[in-house]
């Protein structure tokens, strides 16, 4: 069956180690590719249950590269392979004898892929230690958490996730996908760089943003209070209650009847917010007590004709107390479980809290494919994630993982010479196009790369997507080169908040046209669209696309060959019981058991960067798209790609989604108290600041060998913990940072986002910051919304060969809805004609962002 699979015949040597690498080879080899994954020959460096599921579909096998057959033998795998996988520290692999330039000079069909912790052309970090807990405290990762942890005075704080190498994978995976796409086309492979740092700030994109001038109807009740207490000079001590009644009633967790907890995510929606009082019994109450409603949310509040209406985010501090405590009681009726079926049944967007062991042992997960059974030869029966992306085509395929195949190097060499070889026929070369500031490639390579290299110049998107997740999607891919446009209905159904400041970086590069394409005219013009498209990406449950009229059998009779892809919330490869419901990263965050890790149990919280799965999920869609670019070129068939946010969770949780008999507790840190995993690997506050501490007991000698630090190895965890703190709080970040960094210890002083942003930010200079290091802020001082804004840079992909655009920021809804329709071949008059029906608008408002 994997010979029906997109990746059918690609062979992938896989050196990596820890998670971003081997992940990576995971996907491809998910997607049918054969892989062979080299651990060194005392086996990989980081000894986890996890590596069972991060070479899984994989020949494993151990081999000693500073000996010279072993380095032979690797090498002659190498000579085999159409892409090749490391995540070391930049030139590491080199020095062990695997040279990508050489590699590449020799067949200049390899694509190569280097995935190191920062960037190689970063002089101050590239060399450090770069660990999962290093890069997130040098990222802003540990600082950045949210208003609630403001507010309760929890800074710097820890999270366990690995959100650098789950951001780094799909942008990864993706590249590879693309380059494979592009070598269909010119023959010529890439060398392309991605450093996890990189991509963790792409992934907190949403908590790096500035808009200067904010209006102030966008600031929650907490932005508020927090100002308030800064003015007065007040404590950031609020406690885990009092901080619920700073939540807005749509945005919240409540308690219910079996003692366990539930989250509601409703807000900025008129028609989820009525139909969740509705359901509550409460909608009517409150309109008799006056709860008012506006007309048009896109008006500046002082043109309102009530305060305030439900669909509106956030409420204002009275109504928000009020429906609340309605809520409240109304939540305690009935369990968490039966208000689950209640909100996903009724399209309402809500999920309980659970922890991530019930995650994944649970029966939506089980029927869904979510959650797979692999048999493993070391653990046994093992529930382990299923595919990040799949294709309706052969989605059953891709749910049967094999397990990991430990072997030896004969083994391997045949693997490769029976597996079908990938094969294609290059085109003539082109003229030369100029190399990146990363790297040059060698001479013969400059000389094959084509004189235009946009990997998707010329491949046309239509975004019927909102919010996050699915723009996010389209937008990575424009800067590739595709040409993206965003079609939205002729009212809004999102209000400002959502609706427009989300759209800041998920419209980046778009041409966006208003139309309502139920209407008679409206079905002409959507069906000439989709002719004119390579792809069509939605995201939404199967229900609501069935209900929208945009079914694969419709939109395959309009265009044969158009690539649709959709995401949503819930769903995997097959149909499970909540494969309809509808939701956003909230709802999988609490139901996976990411909140309850966070916060705790007791007190879950969700874990606060802004689009923590969403983004991920709409780079796992650029992914899909990407493999089914290449696998249409490369067979001439138009797959139907899909993913979701409950597999990005999956991702997201790749150390813990996994359970097998005996397997031990799901205890990793969690809660607001936890600093880190234990005393070697936690966050210790210095004299002028804070750093993380990285080591493992393989450190103890070298540690030891600071003043101060002796006789650490005959200590307990608690004084252990006790001494390091002790002696921290001695001396400056800078110093601590230096003194371990010398000795080859994983350390690093914690830095705010903000930190970063007023070190790495410049003027926007039409470029993407590939050059500068790991990290890169543009300034748009004449952004089309009349604020100046601050946002990273679209860096994190770094193709030798291969080019970026800096994609224009984005315009005000409607924008182009004229030039979109009259580039289609529609005079001016019928243009004008459709906009006075109302079929087609030109902006939901004058304003791009009302006050």
């Amino acid at each position: 069956m994997r010979n029906t699979l997109p990746l059918y015949g690609v062979n992938v040597v896989d050196f990596g180690q820890y998670i971003a690498g081997p992940a990576v080879a995971m996907i491809l080899a998910d997607l049918g590719a054969n892989v062979i994954h080299i651990d060194p020959a005392e086996g990989a460096f980081w000894k986890d249950p996890a590596n069972a599921v991060l070479n899984r579909n994989k020949l494993c096998i151990e081999l000693d590269l500073k000996d010279d057959e072993g380095l032979a033998q690797a090498l002659s795998l190498c000579a085999s392979a159409d892409i090749i996988i490391e995540n070391f520290r930049p030139g590491r692999l080199t020095k062990l004898g695997i040279d990508f330039d050489r590699l590449r000079a020799e067949d200049p069909r390899l694509i190569t892929l280097s995935i190191p912790g920062f960037a190689s052309n970063d002089s101050l970090r590239k060399e450090w230690k770069a660990t999962e807990a290093i890069i997130a405290a040098t990222s802003g990762v540990f600082t950045d958490m949210g208003y609630n942890r403001v507010l309760m005075g929890c800074n710097p704080s820890f999270s366990p996730l690995a959100l650098g190498s789950a951001y780094a994978t799909t942008l990864s995976a993706s590249s590879l996908a693309l380059a494979l796409f592009a070598r269909e086309k010119h023959g010529r492979g890439d060398h392309i760089e991605v450093p996890v740092a990189s991509a963790l700030m792409e992934g907190l994109s949403y908590n790096s943003i500035v808009i200067e001038d904010m209006p102030d109807r966008y600031l929650t009740m907490r932005q508020h209070e927090i100002a308030r207490r800064h003015d007065e000079g007040l404590e950031m001590n609020v406690s885990y209650d009092d901080l619920q009644e700073f939540l807005d009633p749509f945005f919240r967790t409540y308690e219910c009847l079996d003692g366990r907890f539930f989250y509601v995510v409703c807000p900025s929606h008129r028609n989820h917010a009525k139909r969740c009082l509705t359901l509550l019994g409460i909608f009517d109450e409150l309109l008799e007590e006056g709860l008012p409603e506006v007309d048009d949310l896109y008006v500046p509040i002082a043109e309102w004709s009530g305060e305030t209406s439900i669909g509106v985010y956030p409420l204002p501090s009275n109504w928000a107390g009020k429906i609340a405590e309605k809520m409240k009681a109304v939540f305690l009726t009935k369990t968490s479980e039966e208000w689950g079926r209640l909100f996903g049944e009724n399209g309402i967007p809500g999920a309980p809290h659970r922890t991530t062991q019930e995650w994944v042992n649970s029966e939506h997960c089980d029927q869904s494919g979510l959650i797979v059974t692999v048999d493993d030869p070391i653990y046994g029966e093992m529930k382990q994630p299923g595919p990040l992306v799949w294709f309706e085509e052969c989605a059953d395929a891709m749910c049967e993982l094999a397990p990991r195949k430990i072997s030896d190097v004969s083994e391997a060499v045949q693997y490769f010479s029976e597996r079908p070889a990938y094969s294609s026929a290059p085109s003539a070369p082109s003229a030369p196009s100029a190399p990146s500031a990363l790297s040059a490639p060698s001479a013969s390579l400059a000389m094959a790369a084509p004189s235009d290299n946009l990997w998707l110049k010329g491949v046309r998107i239509l975004d019927l997507t909102n919010v996050i997740a699915g723009p996010h999607s389209t937008a990575f891919l424009g800067r590739f080169g595709a040409e993206v446009t965003k079609l939205d209905p002729t009212t809004a159904m999102y209000d400002p908040l959502i609706g427009v400041l989300f759209s800041y970086q998920t419209n980046i590069g778009k041409s966006s046209l208003l139309m309502d394409m139920l209407t008679d005219e409206g079905k002409v013009i959507f069906e000439q669209l989709v002719k004119d498209s390579d792809v069509v990406v939605i995201n939404a449950p199967e229900r609501q696309v069935e209900a929208l009229g945009l079914s694969d059998e419709r939109l395959k009779s309009i265009n044969p060959d158009v690539i649709f892809c959709r995401l949503d919330c819930l769903g995997g490869p097959k149909r499970g019981e909540k494969t309809d419901y509808i939701g956003y990263d909230d709802i999988i965050q609490a139901n996976s058991g990411i909140m309850s890790r966070f916060g705790g149990e007791q007190t879950p919280e969700e874990h606060a960067h802004i689009g923590t799965l969403d983004v991920n999920c709409g780079f796992a869609g650029g992914l899909s798209i990407a493999v089914a670019l290449y696998h249409r070129e490369h067979t001439g068939e138009a797959l139907r790609a899909r993913t979701s946010l409950s597999s990005t969770t999956n991702l997201a949780q790749i150390k813990y989604s996994y359970d097998y008999k005996d397997r031990a507790p799901f205890d990793e840190p969690s809660g607001r108290q936890a600093l880190g995993y234990n005393a070697l690997s936690h966050i210790y506050k210095t004299q002028d600041g804070w750093v993380y501490l990285d080591a493992t007991e393989k450190d103890l000698e070298k540690i030891e060998s600071v003043s101060g630090f002796a006789g650490l190895s005959s200590m307990d965890d608690t004084q252990q913990t006790e001494l390091i703190a002790r002696m921290m709080a001695t001396n400056t970040s800078d110093v601590w940072a230096s003194t371990f960094q010398s000795l080859d210890v994983a350390i690093a002083d914690i830095k705010s986002i903000e930190w970063l942003r007023e070190h790495y930010t410049r003027r926007q200079d039409g470029k993407v910051g590939i050059d500068l290091g790991t990290y890169a802020f543009s300034v748009y001082d004449e952004h089309p919304s009349g604020h100046v804004t601050t946002m990273v840079d679209h860096y994190a992909i770094r193709p030798t060969c291969g080019q970026i655009l800096s994609l224009a920021p984005t315009e005000r809804f409607g924008t182009s809805s004229r030039r979109i329709l009259e580039g289609m071949g529609m005079t001016r008059s019928t243009v004008q004609r459709l906009i006075d029906k109302g079929v087609v608008s030109e902006g939901w408002s004058k304003y791009y962002l009302p006050n």
